[in-house]
């Protein structure tokens, strides 16, 4: 007589095999996280942390990510100060085109006030020339834009005399996409405003 069930055999054959896949999965899944974890272990250990002021702590490669880009701020700002300052007579355009990259409409502006004062007419006319002596600047990174002020010592030639300045500038840097070979550091200068000038003696 045939029983309407499966035989007996066939079932725990089936369920043998059932049993072997779930193992063989488990254990595969153990292996892989552990694996993982391995890896992810090793990454740690081969990334060293440092803690900030008030004691979170960041990777040094965040820390290096930082630190270039104080650098490339003090170089865009070294870069801009010197073509928009430092002109004469034979290069002032030039210079002028490519400091008016590295600013926004805040810059255009103050090129402009210069340009309708005549500065730019008088450097022609009586042929001065203006000299770069040093240009220093302070950046604050903390957050975006970042906010910076630098100094630039300046001296003007007139032929008979050389006169030398101060001049103290602030404003912001907008991270923007790096425009070669218009604006190779990806910053770009906003707010701009000139705070002030001095005339030094030209023996400090």
């Amino acid at each position: 007589m045939k029983l309407p069930y499966k035989n007996i055999y066939d079932v725990l054959k089936l369920n043998r095999y059932v049993t072997i896949i779930v193992t063989v999965t488990a254990l595969l899944s153990s292996v892989f996280s552990g694996i993982l974890v391995f890896t992810m272990y090793q990454k740690a250990l081969d990334n060293a942390f440092a803690i900030n002021t008030d004691g979170a702590i960041i990777p040094l490669k965040l820390i290096s990510q930082r630190e270039n880009l104080n650098v490339e701020a003090l170089a865009h700002l070294e870069l801009f100060h010197r073509n928009f300052y430092g002109i004469d007579a034979s290069n002032y355009e030039s210079n002028l085109e490519k400091a008016l990259w590295l600013g926004n409409s805040s810059v255009d502006n103050v090129y402009r006030q210069k340009k309708a004062d005549g500065v730019y007419n008088r450097l022609l006319q009586y042929s001065l020339m203006q000299k770069i002596i040093s240009v220093n600047s302070e950046v604050n990174l903390e957050k975006e834009p970042y906010p910076f002020t630098t100094v630039t010592i300046f001296e003007i030639n007139r032929g008979t005399t050389v006169d030398r300045y101060e001049l103290t500038t602030t404003g912001n840097l907008i991270p923007v996409d790096r425009n070669y070979p218009t604006n190779t550091h990806g910053l770009l200068i906003s707010n701009y405003f000139e705070k002030s000038l001095k005339k030094i003696d030209n023996r400090n």
